[in-house]
């Protein structure tokens, strides 16, 4: 556990990663007022996003994607914001770099500090949020060039097997973003519209921007989603195209070998058939017998198109 405080002109932020039971404690001696199901929650790695207005401050849970390059995957990172009137407390698994990286820089530098923490605490949510919604953007892009990747190599006959290992990954991603960034425009709908001391009226514009980015942020992955699952239907039929050139060609030679069988099997028999095996010329006349067999047939399936 870690628990850190910067107080500023105005405000506190208090910072916590990797909540325990003893930062539960902690904030409960700190801030009596909080409502005990909201510090239940906070300990909770599998809470939904939501805002609980309980008056005093505002509880807000938001998931953010972080990128996991191990299994090629974006997974939801949760951020837990207390935000009260001269006051705000973040709890989250310390792996955001935006939350991070603010923290740091309120801490080193009073500027940043000022700029931070000397305005409302509502003012100090809105622009964590905000550096939050920015990240995800640099996820977006990736994902874009991943796409335009994709589709440069559809075509690639030696792609092979590799090209639908990719195409299943990065639709797996784009799925994991969709579900990530599309939770969160309902909860900052629900910010721009509560009406409470702790988001002031003069914050409404600032809030209405952050949710014109999340929405954009979402049409983004929407078309994303769109284009990967046309390149999904592209490979496929590709794949079934070349499978079934495979099955053809395998089939006119099964069916050329055909007649050819019948024929050795017929004068395999042990009858005079034109003539018997002692004849100088057999083999020279059977073997242009089934060559000009096949010629006809090859000739013939030629003028059917199907070869």
């Amino acid at each position: 556990m870690t628990t850190q405080r910067i107080t500023g002109e105005r405000i506190t932020w208090v910072n916590i990663t990797d909540p325990t039971i003893h930062d539960v404690a902690w904030l409960r001696r700190n801030y009596p007022f909080f409502h005990p199901l909201n510090l239940e929650d906070m300990i909770s790695h599998i809470e939904r996003p939501k805002v609980d207005d309980e008056g005093d401050y505002l509880f807000v849970v938001m998931h953010f994607p972080l990128w996991d390059a191990v299994t090629r995957l974006s997974r939801a990172s949760e951020v837990d914001f207390f935000v009260g009137r001269n006051f705000i407390v973040t709890v989250h698994d310390g792996v955001l770099k935006p939350l991070n990286q603010l923290f740091k820089a309120s801490d080193t530098h009073p500027e940043e500090r000022q700029s931070l923490l000397g305005k409302s605490a509502g003012h100090a949510f809105y622009v964590m949020v905000d550096n939050l919604v920015d990240y995800i953007f640099p996820i977006l892009y990736k994902v874009d060039s991943n796409i335009r990747t994709l589709e440069e190599g559809i075509f690639d006959e030696e792609s092979g097997a590799g090209i639908i290992r990719d195409i299943a990954l990065v639709r797996r991603d784009t799925i994991a973003l969709r579900r990530i960034i599309r939770q969160q425009i309902p909860i900052l709908e629900s910010v721009e519209r509560t009406k409470t001391p702790v988001i002031h009226e003069e914050l409404d514009e600032y809030f209405g921007d952050l949710l014109d980015h999340i929405q954009r942020a979402r049409d983004i992955i929407d078309e994303d989603a769109e284009i990967i699952s046309g390149i999904s239907e592209t490979a496929d039929r590709l794949i079934s195209h070349r499978l079934n050139n495979v099955i053809r060609i395998l089939t006119v030679f099964s069916v050329i070998m055909l007649p050819l069988t019948f024929i050795s099997s017929v004068l395999g028999m042990n009858v005079k058939f034109p003539f018997d095996e002692q004849h100088p010329d057999s083999f020279v006349v059977i073997s242009g017998v089934m060559l000009l067999i096949s010629l006809v047939m090859l000739f013939y399936f030629r003028r059917r198109k199907w070869l």
